[in-house]
């Protein structure tokens, strides 16, 4: 089968939702729909390690490939992730080439990085550790999420940091940041400006959508969607089954 890292390296057209809700059965019922991979979500949401653990298994059973957007750019959040079985990390709010770089020492194994091999489950709990060290220097996908003004000041040397594979474009919290800081470029500005980057030096670059149709229009272009989340869908059917029969 080839891996999601593989996939998105050679721009293969993929969409998928984030899971927010923290048990497995939240994996279990997106991951039957097949998506094309499924991002657990323990930044905005109350994912412990432990259950975690569980949602990944899931996903393993659904045979659904699955990335974590880690809580942030410490190296144990990443790490953490890689050791319960992530095919990958999407990490958030990165900002610099400094920052990008310190995710990616922290996602790759040496000579690479400076990961360190535990006997996590990725591991089989000791009894696979070069294993799980040969598979992840091929199939271990390293995303960075460009959200802020300074992001898009710097993107072009994020984009030059070897070993990142994808990067990602949060438009909501880009919006929340301009706004904050008083910018007057429109948040569609921003966005063209990294997604054009991202373009002239051949990286592969996803985006955030609400829906399917802006999935369907970001699709015409771009590669990679993460499209809502188990918790939207949650909150959609449930409003319009609650809304009045009359």
């Amino acid at each position: 089968m080839t891996s999601l890292r593989a996939a998105v390296r050679s721009k293969t057209p993929l969409r998928g939702p984030f899971i927010a809700i923290p048990a497995p059965m939240a994996v279990d019922i997106v991951a039957g729909a097949k998506p094309d991979f499924i991002c657990i979500d323990t930044e905005h949401s109350p994912i412990s390690d432990g259950v975690l653990t569980d949602m990944l298994r899931a996903a393993d059973l659904a045979q659904v490939p699955a990335l974590v957007r880690v809580r942030g750019v410490l190296a144990q959040n990443i790490t953490a992730a890689l050791d319960a079985g992530a095919c990958g990390v999407l990490v958030p709010h990165v900002s610099t080439a400094e920052e990008a770089a310190a995710v990616v020492r922290a996602a790759r194994f040496p000579p690479h990085g400076a990961r360190g091999a535990g006997p996590a489950r990725a591991a089989s709990y000791l009894r696979d550790i070069g294993g799980m060290i040969s598979r992840a220097r091929e199939e271990t996908l390293v995303a960075v999420q460009l959200e802020t003004l300074r992001a898009v000041a710097n993107v072009e040397d994020i984009l030059a940091v070897e070993g990142i594979d994808l990067v990602f474009i949060g438009p909501g919290d880009l919006g929340v940041d301009a706004a904050a800081h008083g910018s007057i470029a429109p948040v569609e500005a921003l966005i063209e400006r990294l997604v054009s980057a991202a373009e002239a030096a051949q990286v592969p670059v996803g985006i955030f959508t609400a829906d399917r149709a802006a999935s369907k229009r970001w699709m015409a272009r771009l590669s990679f969607v993460i499209e809502g989340s188990d918790a939207l869908f949650l909150t959609q059917a449930s409003d319009a089954a609650a809304a009045p029969l009359d």
